[in-house]
């Protein structure tokens, strides 16, 4: 069973009317955020691969490597597998990241398949691949497959923002915003999307693509 998804701008404010009414600080978030933004995504080796491009650089930096992918036809796997090295680089990829993107077009990966596995067993079929860790994974999952109950607490955007939001001394770990999104369940990924709408507005730049 793959739970509820997200679909539709509803969903997102159906998700974001549950998280205001257990939790005032969500409610007061919503109140500067507005209308929290859908960010679904059609799903496929074009999204994982910009998860990929996204992985420890600024938002900023994975637009403009992205650009440059897509403006040298550098988006689908057959392109991918075919380029050299060099023309990886040359679209700003790292040398690591340019083998992610090389395994990961070699790997003929099911995507269609992934729509229909649970959860967890989507972050563990990713996860197998060369340069996919959980953070790639949830975020694929999330916006790519529409799961409502996902979350990336390694996300260091995401981390910050709940220091903020909930007053926090320090920011969390990813266990312990892991363990605090557990009080968001079933609606973990709309609680993302919150929290990375509420660092949009505190520290007035995007915190995530």
């Amino acid at each position: 069973m793959t739970g509820r998804l997200i679909e539709t701008d509803a969903c997102v404010a159906e998700g974001a009317e549950w998280l205001a009414s257990r939790d005032a600080r969500f409610a007061e978030a919503l109140v500067l955020t507005g209308p929290l933004p859908l960010r679904r995504k059609q799903g496929g080796f074009h999204d994982l691969l910009g998860a990929i491009v996204s992985q420890q650089v600024s938002v900023a930096s994975a637009n403009a490597i992205w650009a440059r992918m897509v403006d040298a036809g550098m988006t689908r796997p057959e392109a991918v597998a075919q380029a050299s090295d060099a023309e990886l680089r040359a679209c700003g990829l790292s040398r690591q990241k340019v083998r992610y993107a090389q395994a990961l077009a070699a790997a003929g990966l099911d995507f269609d398949g992934l729509r229909d596995m649970p959860d967890e067993t989507v972050v563990a079929t990713l996860v197998a691949l060369p340069g996919i860790g959980r953070w790639t994974a949830e975020i694929y999952a999330m916006f790519s497959l529409g799961r409502a109950d996902v979350f990336a607490p390694a996300d260091l955007a995401l981390q910050e923002s709940a220091r903020l939001l909930f007053g926090l001394e320090t920011r969390p770990t990813e266990k312990a915003l892991r363990l605090m999104a557990a009080e968001w369940s079933p609606w973990r990924a709309v609680a993302a999307r919150l929290l990375w709408a509420y660092y949009r507005v505190a520290k007035d730049r995007e915190g995530t693509r």
